[in-house]
């Protein structure tokens, strides 16, 4: 979504809402009204439930309307966090302002992109704080964490099996599957702090706990703040707080660097200037590449008769390949835009590097390169989406005694939605997840005896992974049980 679309996410700003066999019915009954194949901006006119402000430009540009509300946000976003970052800075104005004006911005976004249903936020967000205030400390991040992923849940239920939102529509549920992350990673945080003792924790645990319950404001501008409201990412409470109090720059904690260089250069507020611009050339480069192929290289027509019958299987298999790296740049395009806007308004700063150069990637989602040149199934996944990685590693496969793997799967497919081929998918990802274990623990010693015999294993597992992703990941594109059960026979 942006997993499958942001949201994600991710969230999941694009994702396609049509159970299985509507689609096809709605665009037959769309084209009897209209006498023809009506125009993607006509096709989300009426089930945009955001602005219809930016109707004529949608128009103009042809694409779907809520689609052209969410770039304009995020590009809204972007200078806002410019303008934050300079003129709301920990130096000149209180927490309590950043506080406001980061949530109030929030709202408005997204109001405009989604209209009365982001009112679904604030109650997701008042259910927990509730269940967070009143409930014991002992199991307060049980009952947090089956109020809020059950109350994502109903509301993915009913917007795909209950009511109809027309093919395009925007996905209310994108944006909630982010705070469903920051929720529950906030509840348990909570309750490490308040209930553990230290040396009960991990070094990361030990970091992330919270030693007082968040204010409502507080709570409020961590869940819904304008840089994160639409796309996410995920992040840590008191990465956040530190951002808002301006003690982000100071040394941290970091589950996989070198101590000796995180702090090593702090004298000075580092300027995020040079990766802004850098990440949002990226952006421009990824939404250049996904407009030019995704209408080349549908994934639906990997399970065309037509196309099954008469192609070879190897030239299949390639196709379903270049399908799926066709469709990569709209979750690169929406995830380094979101990193982008985060680090105007001067938050991801992580360290610095050997050089001295500064590190904003505190809270990135994604590493393209790695992701592209994965060797591992593993590889690719570590690289892929990291904030909800993080987060199910931390609620669920750190604290999960019984067979965490499976329960990190299941847990990953219950919060994207309820789509059949979500399910298919993190099923097929958990024995892909076995075999590729047992293939590096018991073939891979046997090419590291030189770098020739290293370099042709490389290749192999490149190639390998790249075929296994396509192949596990396309029920999850494909969404309904049908195409998943006939892209598997």
């Amino acid at each position: 979504r942006l997993n499958n679309s942001s949201s994600g996410g991710g969230g999941s700003v694009f994702i396609i809402a049509a159970a299985e066999g509507s689609e096809a019915n709605r665009r037959k009954e769309r084209e009897r009204i209209y006498g023809h194949r009506p125009s993607m901006a006509t096709q989300t006119t009426a089930s945009c439930t955001g602005s219809t402000l930016l109707q004529p430009i949608s128009e103009i540009i042809n694409l779907p309307l809520d689609q052209v509300n969410f770039v304009a946000c995020q590009l809204f976003a972007l200078l806002m966090a410019v303008w934050f970052r300079l003129y709301l800075h920990p130096s000149k104005t209180s927490p309590f302002i950043r506080h406001v004006v980061a949530t109030l911005l929030g709202f408005y976004l997204a109001l405009f992109c989604f209209g009365w249903y982001s009112l679904h936020f604030l109650v997701q967000s008042g259910l927990s704080y509730s269940v967070m205030v009143f409930a014991g400390l002992e199991h307060m991040h049980k009952y947090c964490f089956i109020v809020t992923l059950g109350y994502l849940i109903l509301c993915q239920i009913t917007r795909v099996y209950v009511f109809d939102y027309g093919m395009y529509s925007a996905d209310f549920t994108g944006p909630m599957m982010v705070i469903t992350q920051k929720i529950t990673s906030l509840a348990f945080e909570i309750h490490d702090g308040l209930t553990k003792r230290d040396g009960q924790l991990t070094p990361t645990q030990k970091y992330l706990a919270i030693r007082r319950m968040p204010s409502l404001l507080e709570y409020l501008s961590y869940n819904c703040n304008f840089m994160g409201i639409l796309a996410g990412p995920t992040c840590s409470y008191n990465d956040y707080m530190a951002f808002i109090e301006g003690t982000g720059y100071q040394p941290r904690h970091q589950e996989n660097a070198n101590g000796k260089e995180n702090g090593k250069y702090k004298q000075s507020e580092p300027s995020p200037k040079n990766d802004v611009i850098s990440k949002l050339c990226t952006c421009a480069i990824s939404l250049a590449i996904y407009l030019s192929l995704c209408k080349l290289l549908p994934v639906e027509h990997s399970i065309d008769d037509d196309f099954v019958n008469s192609t070879p299987f190897h030239l299949q298999v390639i196709y379903l390949y270049l399908a799926m790296l066709s469709l990569r740049p709209k979750y690169y395009f929406v995830w380094t835009l979101a990193d982008a806007i985060n680090n105007a308004a001067g938050f991801g700063f992580n360290g610095y590097n050997k050089d001295g150069s500064p590190r904003w990637d505190l809270i990135s989602n994604l590493r393209i390169l790695d992701i592209e040149f994965a060797t591992s199934f593993k590889s690719f996944l570590d690289n892929w989406n990291i904030q909800t990685a993080l987060w199910l590693k931390r609620v669920c496969y750190e604290r999960c005694a019984i067979n965490p793997t499976a329960a990190t799967f299941l847990l990953s497919a219950m919060w994207h939605g309820v789509y059949p081929g979500y399910y298919l998918t993190f099923l097929t990802g958990i024995a892909m997840t076995m075999a590729a274990r047992a293939v590096r623990h018991n073939i891979r010693p046997y090419f590291l005896g030189s770098d020739s015999y290293k370099c042709i294993y490389d290749v192999i597992t490149w190639a390998w992974t790249q075929i296994a992703i396509s192949y596990t990941v396309a029920p999850f594109v494909l969404l309904a049980v049908g195409p998943s059960l006939k892209f598997y026979r």
